[in-house]
């Protein structure tokens, strides 16, 4: 029977299979419409990370206006695609440095410094964005932040946590490249 260490060989591919994950929530967060929404019916307000859409009661076309018209919503905007980017990188970084044989472990501590960095920029994002919607769009009704920005605090919160392990995979180093016996 075999068991699996938080080291192992078997599990090192965990922490790119994450990242891999983090990425598509983060493209959902990106292209998705659910940012802002209204909570009950009648659904007036509808809104993304690049537009906001209202609907009036009798109208059933939403009429939309770019958020990037704002400072705020391109500073936002700019923050989650360059956090984004960064992921990307990291994830294909992490994707050669678990493909060598012999791992390179600063390299995979750099990996976790970058992701910290990726945090960062979507934590702004994900801050920036509401406290500036709801100061300077006009909303009728109840309105909640919905699904799509919930993925993208759920990717960021991947991120943090690869972020850690990235950092910390160094120390296990002996374990992960199997030159140790394993105590049973």
């Amino acid at each position: 029977m075999a068991t699996c260490t938080l080291a192992c060989w078997r599990c090192r591919w965990l922490l790119p299979l994450l990242l891999g994950l983090a990425i598509i929530l983060g493209i959902i967060a990106l292209s998705g419409r659910g940012w802002l929404e209204s909570e009950s019916a009648p659904y007036q307000h509808q809104a993304s990370l690049w537009e906001s859409c209202t609907r009036w009661m009798n109208d059933l076309n939403w009429q939309c206006q770019s958020l990037m018209d704002y400072s705020w919503g391109r500073a936002a905007a700019a923050t989650y695609l360059v956090g984004f980017l960064i992921l990307v990188i990291c994830f294909a970084l992490a994707v050669i440095a678990f493909s060598v044989d012999i791992l390179r472990f600063n390299f995979v501590r750099g990996i976790g410094g970058l992701l910290f960095v990726v945090a960062v920029f979507q934590i702004l994002c994900l801050v920036i964005y509401p406290v500036k919607f709801t100061e300077e769009i006009e909303m009728k009704g109840s309105n909640m932040f919905s699904w799509a920005y919930g993925f993208g605090w759920a990717s960021t919160i991947i991120v943090i946590g690869c972020a850690f392990f990235f950092c910390c995979l160094p120390n296990w180093e002996d374990e992960v490249l199997g030159n140790i016996k394993p105590a049973y």
